[in-house]
């Protein structure tokens, strides 16, 4: 029989959910934005607006986002020290706060701040959202509600291509930050609807005040958790890459695609928003593909399909199809499809990351886990942003992003599994 939840896990369900809403569409806004926030800044920064800087500055600017995503495991240990809604509410003021700011960039320069600076809020609101959920939701329906939780981005970038297409479309990429400032309105939710996981209750009680922060993220590195650890931060670096390449750039390579068939500026937008909706949609499918796999196999293999689904239609889509002299736009909107379902990837980590570490640095693990790859990430990003200046195209550079995901997928045999255990206390 079906536990019931209390009125407290469903209001940090969806304290979370919403969190990860609004926190996917602030991280993306700037994908939809990008070429034309770069061709207004660029000159402004005294820098020619051609295709090559676009490229080459939007590479930039995503790597000192990922910079700021990179810094965000600091709020894994706050969150194990003074507890999870606090800390929640924190990132989403945070990445409110600058996204916010960003409408009033006068500069590219200006612009790359508040990108790093929104980056720092982003990456922790993960991390505080998926551990809430795991820690407050009955052991039987924890698996799910965290699954569930996870749409939540995709919910938020599918708001994001909507907002885009009915506000960016009409008043331009500055009215879409400013739109990305809304997320602060969840705090008073939280604030007063939501009480700590009674798990890190327990644990702060039973420390006596001897938890801290640096105790925690120490933890980590212990014998008992430090390969894992390792490993966990591998893997989500290699999604990290490859979502990133393969979703940020969808707009862009749309664009691109529709002037090449002769479609109009304006039919060009809405099918890039058109394209980053499906990929949304269909990642929020993926999403709940995570609860019945991981039922039936491992969590190491739930994770590897993922994997092959990402690195097949990367390489495929971006390597092959991007090149295509007939049908191009279409069969890479096909292409979309499989990837949004690959990139239901993170989902896993929501569900298999808060299962390998006990309660006094799971928030900690959690952070550095999906937050520290991000410096790797952000120079992977920069360097695919590097070569489309360089080799004046979006399409090799993007495609050579997939080969990751082979890697991840001859290292997940030695990653801890954790099917069929309790979340440790």
């Amino acid at each position: 029989m079906t536990q019931k939840l209390t009125s407290n896990q469903i209001r940090s369900f969806w304290a979370a959910w919403g969190g990860w809403a609004l926190d996917g569409m602030d991280s993306f806004i700037y994908a939809l934005v990008l070429v034309s926030s770069l061709h207004e800044l660029l000159p402004k920064s005294k820098i020619a607006a051609t295709a090559q800087n676009v490229g080459f500055y939007g590479g930039l600017l995503f790597a000192l986002f990922l910079i700021g995503w990179g810094l965000s495991f600091l709020w894994g240990p706050i969150g194990d020290r003074f507890g999870r809604a606090r800390t929640l509410m924190l990132t989403i003021l945070c990445y409110s706060a600058f996204t916010f700011a960003g409408a009033f960039a006068s500069n590219v320069w200006q612009l790359g701040v508040f990108r790093l600076l929104a980056g720092i809020g982003i990456g922790g609101e993960w991390t505080l959202g998926g551990i809430l959920v795991a820690e407050e939701w009955p052991e039987e329906l924890r698996v799910r509600g965290g699954s569930w939780m996870h749409t939540g981005y995709y919910f938020g970038t599918l708001i994001a291509s909507l907002a885009n297409y009915v506000v960016g479309a009409h008043f331009g990429w500055r009215a879409m930050f400013i739109l990305g400032g809304t997320p602060a309105l969840l705090v008073a939710f939280i604030r007063w609807g939501v009480a700590e996981p009674a798990k890190w209750a327990a644990r702060a009680r039973a420390s006596g005040g001897r938890l801290t922060a640096r105790s925690s993220f120490i933890l980590l590195f212990s014998r008992e958790y430090r390969r894992r650890t390792v490993l966990n931060a591998l893997y989500v670096l290699i999604s990290m890459i490859g979502l990133w390449a393969g979703s940020v750039y969808v707009p862009t390579a749309i664009t691109q695609l529709a002037a090449r068939e002769g479609r109009t500026v304006s039919d060009a937008a809405r099918l890039a928003s058109s394209g980053s909706i499906l990929l949304s949609a269909v990642t929020i499918v993926g999403c709940f593909l995570v609860p019945l796999l991981a039922r039936y196999v491992d969590r190491r293999r739930t994770l590897a399909f993922f994997y092959v689904l990402m690195a097949a239609f990367i390489l495929l889509g971006f390597g092959y199809i991007f090149y295509s002299p007939q049908q191009a736009l279409f069969r890479f909107m096909v292409c979309l499809f499989f990837l949004g379902v690959g990139g239901a990837s993170f989902c896993v980590f929501t569900v298999w990351l808060p299962e390998q570490y006990p309660t006094e640095c799971r928030a900690s693990a959690f952070a550095f886990a999906t937050s520290f790859g991000r410096f790797v990430a952000a120079g992977a990003t920069f360097a695919v942003g590097a070569a489309v200046s360089q080799y004046g195209t979006l399409g090799r550079p993007v495609a050579m992003t997939g080969l990751g995901f082979v890697l991840g997928l001859i290292l997940l045999p030695f990653g801890h599994e954790t099917r069929g255990t309790k979340l440790a206390d």
